[in-house]
């Protein structure tokens, strides 16, 4: 065994592992966790002839880790030492450590709860917090507590700042690993252009060969970039190019993560893949590209769509630390020292963001949701995921998981495509599953058609260069897999992925909107082909995958033409009878239309609509127009004046304001627009009674007595009294009329504002105090007015009539 940072720990380990059920240990990368301590264990009494299973978030990382520490002890993989991944098993019956990845760690706790055999469950790389490692950790701790108090969990973290550690595990036992003794130089050289990205990392890469020895490991957020570097490089004759991804055949990571040949030099070109769990051998400088893609998943949409964003200070000390696993070395950032304070500490456990079906799945079969979490689910995401599994069958009405959601989540894959297998049982759906669980194999990655992907599937000899080899490989055997689960043979049928996938995204349907590649979705939204496929351009699409683009209008990237009858034959297509006020004939429509969601297959009018759904569609047009649209009078308008003027004191009297008004259409209007269809209809509406009868018991008579409209006058008229024209009713009229009259006119106990007007009806003076008008100035009224109109009654003295 190599002299790692880790072995000084290994004692404390141990003690806190026969004493407790519980233990977490923290260990800084490099410091050598994943490869030592499982061997460690094999010799302590409580393992008592049982196994150790440890969990790995990464194929690559399982098979690496157990083939190095089987070679180690000079045995070969599946020996003492072995591994499972979903596609690949080397374990035998002598086998005490199992590597598993985390699809498979949950599986082997579904089918035995209990964990028979097994004496230690380790989950290495904890702090990475993927759903299906909080998902693993979270069903072996409800097993522990009610099955196998016995069984150990041991959590390996680069760190213990983690909240949702502290959460699942509030009594375990901590111990701590000191970091590897070898420093990291770290260089600042500043954020190229996106487009500039391959050249930029390509010139980094050279610099950091020549400013030292050893070999070079760069990090790149995917396979697109890890070929645009290829494409810039150019190096000396003694630097060995290798890549290292997840869909590389073993034989290809296997050279990646081997030393460099004697007199040779190394520059790996890898993905997040390397960031932890494998040591690549001779690594003593880093060049990291500051990027990570992530899916993130959509609630709005249903969508998981892969996104190119900013590492975190967390992952970029992940990956700096690879530079220092063997010795002194030199980490290349391509962004500046300002930028790196700006990093987000770390990612996001991906069980706050992911889409939750699977795990809604798993925790159905377990017999419940309610464990310990390191994070618990959202609630709203949860339940949207169960809505898809009861959409899909997995769930009955009570949410209990079915027979065909138990068959469902024994296929080991996304329950939509678990779906799409059961409910289709066909070799296409096998081969759509396999495509879509792994990589795509395809090189051309604009070329979003999966019927080509099937084509060469069946054919199973590609053009060289058409595909890349080893994910082209995975997913034949992936498909062979799902085969033998169903008891299926033959191969796929032309012509039949549009229509099978729609059985794994009924919700993801889409329709053209032109002939330039752009798509309405089920769910309402848009996207688009990418501009290399836009003449691809069906009219139905089954879409499996988007990424890039903008939020708005994200690219298709994979999916599958289908024709209406393919919809139909889907059984997500439906009648739906529409009643909705059309604002551009501003009238009520009423249709039915065969669609899926948003995406209308075929319409006609309908002829007898349910008076109820005309009224409410005839409202949401008033609500479109405005009040203004209502049969309004001078009349009508000073009345709803008159109430509010009451209501200013008295809350008992309602509410008449626009927003009151247009919130309570369907309780006044409603009943007085049945049958109406049109906005003409509006004018034949008998508004003040619609309007009256929001009006308190005896409210008529009361609003007559209180705010009267008019008042009488010595002269034997009445005149109108305005209540629109500020907080007190107006009486605007001609002085000759108010002759006689000594007080002010009052409503509600309130003088009200008196206009004295010319005899040409013109505002001679305002006042509220009339009495003191005619002691005041009335006398110069007078002198102006009486030359000018020398015909109307000017008295000298106003109040004779009243004597």
């Amino acid at each position: 065994m190599p002299d790692l940072p880790i072995l000084a720990a290994l004692p404390a380990l141990l003690d806190a592992l026969a004493a407790h059920n519980q233990v977490v240990l923290q260990a800084p990368p490099g410091a050598g966790k994943t490869t030592a301590v499982p061997p460690a264990l094999l010799d302590v009494p409580w393992l008592s002839g049982g196994r150790v299973v440890m969990l790995e978030p990464r194929r690559i990382a399982a098979r690496a880790a157990a083939t190095f520490m089987a070679r180690q002890r000079g045995e070969k993989a599946g020996d003492t030492v072995g591994y499972r991944t979903r596609l690949d098993t080397r374990v035998g019956r002598d086998t005490r450590i199992e590597v598993v990845t985390e699809g498979v760690l949950t599986r082997m706790l579904q089918s035995d709860p209990g964990l028979d055999g097994v004496a230690a469950v380790i989950f290495d790389e904890f702090h990475e917090r993927h759903l299906q490692g909080d998902l693993g950790l979270a069903l072996a701790l409800d097993a522990q507590a009610g099955l196998r108090p016995d069984l150990r969990l041991l959590v390996m973290s680069a760190t213990l700042d983690l909240p949702g550690l502290r959460r699942a595990l509030p009594e375990a036992a901590v111990v701590e690993s000191a970091a590897p003794a070898f420093p990291v130089e770290t260089h600042y050289l500043g954020r190229p252009e996106r487009r500039d990205l391959g050249t930029a990392v390509a010139a980094a890469c050279r610099r950091a060969l020549a400013e030292g020895d050893g070999d070079v490991l760069a990090f790149l957020p995917g396979i697109a970039e890890i070929r645009q570097v290829g494409r810039a490089l150019a190096l000396p004759d003694n630097v060995d190019v290798h890549v290292l991804h997840g869909s590389l055949a073993p034989a290809a990571q296997d050279a990646a993560l081997a030393p460099a040949p004697a007199g040779r030099r190394k520059l790996v070109l890898a993905s997040a893949i390397a960031e932890s769990s494998v040591t690549v051998d001779g690594v003593r400088a880093v060049v990291d590209a500051g990027l990570a893609r992530r899916a993130r998943f959509s609630p709005a949409t249903g969508m998981t769509a892969l996104v190119t964003e900013r590492a975190s200070q967390a992952a970029a000390a992940q990956r700096a630390g690879r530079a220092g696993r063997q010795g002194p070395g030199r980490c290349y950032r391509m962004w500046s020292e300002a930028e790196q304070r700006g990093l987000a500490p770390r990612d996001p456990p991906e069980i706050l963001e992911a889409d939750l079906a699977p795990l809604a799945l798993e925790c159905a079969l377990w017999g419940s949701a309610d464990l310990d979490w390191p994070d618990p689910p959202p609630t709203p995401a949860l339940a949207r995921a169960n809505e898809l599994l009861a959409q899909l069958g997995a769930l009955d009405e009570s949410g209990r998981i079915t027979s065909v959601g138990r068959r469902m989540a024994g296929l080991g894959t996304h329950p939509r495509l678990a779906h799409m297998l059961v409910a289709d049982g066909s070799a296409t759906a096998c081969d759509l599953a396999a495509l879509l669980g792994e990589r795509d194999f395809l090189s051309e990655r604009d070329d979003p058609d999966l019927e080509r992907r099937l084509t060469l599937l069946r054919d199973g000899r590609p053009a060289r260069g058409l595909v890349d080899v080893g994910t082209f490989n995975r997913v034949r055997q992936a498909a062979s897999s799902f085969r033998r689960q169903l008891k299926i043979a033959g191969d796929s049928e032309p012509g039949r992925a549009g229509a099978v996938l729609a059985l794994a995204y009924p919700d993801r349907l889409a329709q053209a909107r032109g002939g330039d590649g752009r798509y309405r979705l089920a769910h309402g939204g848009g996207a688009r082909l990418s501009d290399q496929a836009a003449h691809w351009s069906p009219a139905f699409l089954a879409i499996a995958e988007l990424g890039g683009g903008s939020a708005r209008e994200p690219i298709i990237r994979l999916a599958a033409a289908l024709s209406p009858d393919d919809v139909t034959a889907a059984g997500v297509a439906g009648w739906h009878e529409t009643v909705a006020w059309d604002a551009r004939a501003n009238a009520v429509a009423a249709h039915r239309q065969y669609r899926v969601g948003a995406l209308v297959l075929r319409e006609e009018p309908l002829a007898a609509a349910d008076l109820e759904q005309v009224t409410a569609a005839l409202l949401d047009g008033v609500r479109a127009l405005g009040l203004a649209r209502l049969p309004w009078t001078d009349g009508l308008a000073n009345w709803r004046a008159r109430v509010a003027f009451l209501r200013r004191t008295d809350k008992s009297w309602p509410d008449l304001s626009d927003a009151a008004l247009l919130g309570s259409l369907d309780d006044w209007l409603g009943p007085f627009v049945a049958g109406f269809r049109r906005a003409d209809d509006l004018r034949q509406l008998d508004l003040l009674a619609a309007l009256q009868s929001l009006l308190p018991p005896d409210g008529a008579r009361r609003l007559a007595r209180e705010a009267p409209a008019e008042v009488a006058l010595p002269d034997g008229r009445r005149y109108r009294l305005d209540y629109e024209a500020g907080e007190r009713p107006v009486l605007a009229v001609r002085l000759q009329a108010l002759l006689g009259v000594a007080e002010t006119p009052t409503v509600a106990g309130l003088p009200v504002e008196v206009h004295l007007l010319s005899p040409a009806g013109r505002p001679i003076q305002i006042t509220r105090d009339l009495a003191g008008f005619w002691r005041g100035s009335y006398a110069e009224v007078r002198k102006a007015m009486r030359g000018r109109y020398p015909k109307h009654a000017w008295p000298e003295d106003p109040l004779a009539k009243a004597h």
